[in-house]
């Protein structure tokens, strides 16, 4: 194990199974220390996850404006107040996806654009819905996915978990060069536009502060956490984290039951004696 380096002077952090424990919560007065401390030293803390922004933002509702989003796996990108970026899928390549995945009941979509994300009636249950509303704050029925009419980030797909990979290859096979499959666990598969991903919205950020990716620490667990951990000086994989993450990443901590991220950051950002 190396040696671990100095204080980054940007921190980015994946959310489930990383940031957040198992019944997503975190230790909101700690990390609000260590993000003081971190301001201190001019440092930037973003939260990098597949997940909407709306979803996101409401775990930092009293902090929000001070601190980055990139969200939608690299779609949609916020600082502060300020939206820096926003993807747009071509609309021939949406409904060729829609296409595709019709013919596969198994599939359970959500379309993801700007201003909300989308379940078709009669495709989905009731049951899936509520649940996907965990995650999508803002998730609305249509009769069509064909015809809701927003800026589209990405698809987030539900598979069943035994088959992941199954539909994973399928997906790459018949969507290449329209979009990239990429897997977050439990049978989900979000749809991104290429190069588009958490490393390409951590880029954004790090040339509008000027700041090199070799002073940059990522945090992450999953699949889609790969290209942000490459991208970093400092990487570390959560010891839940999968076996490819934990090969790609430079440094290993504790889980997210255990708060292993806020124990990396108070050790970079200790306390005043």
């Amino acid at each position: 194990m190396e040696n671990r380096p100095e204080s980054p002077r940007l921190v980015a952090v994946d959310m489930d199974g990383t940031f957040l424990r198992s019944d997503n919560t975190y230790n909101q007065d700690r990390f609000v220390g260590i993000l003081k401390r971190m301001k201190e030293q001019n440092a930037k803390f973003v939260v990098a996850s597949g997940n909407q922004y709306y979803q996101l933002r409401d775990f930092f509702l009293d902090i929000e404006d001070e601190i980055a989003f990139v969200a939608e796996n690299g779609a949609f990108v916020k600082d502060g107040k300020e939206r820096i970026f926003a993807a747009d899928m071509p609309h021939s390549t949406v409904e060729q996806v829609i296409d595709l995945c019709r013919k596969y009941p198994q599939i359970n979509t959500i379309l993801c654009g700007v201003n909300s994300a989308y379940c078709q009636k009669g495709t989905v249950s009731q049951a899936f819905f509520d649940f996907a509303s965990l995650y999508y704050h803002r998730l609305a029925w249509v009769d069509d996915l064909k015809a809701v009419d927003d800026q589209i980030l990405k698809f987030a797909l539900e598979v069943p978990e035994e088959r992941t990979m199954e539909f994973y290859t399928l997906l790459c096979q018949n969507l290449e060069g329209l979009v990239e499959p990429t897997a977050s666990g439990h049978g989900c598969i979000d749809l991104i536009i290429p190069g588009c991903h958490k490393a390409s919205g951590l880029e954004r950020l790090c040339k509008r502060w000027q700041i090199d990716p070799q002073d940059l620490a990522a945090f992450g667990d999953s699949g889609n956490d790969i290209e942000m951990l490459q991208y970093c000086g400092q990487s570390y994989a959560m010891a839940n984290a999968d076996d490819r993450v934990k090969q790609t990443a430079r440094f290993l901590c504790a889980s997210n039951d255990e708060d292993g991220v806020l124990e990396i950051l108070d050790q970079l950002y200790p306390k005043k004696q």
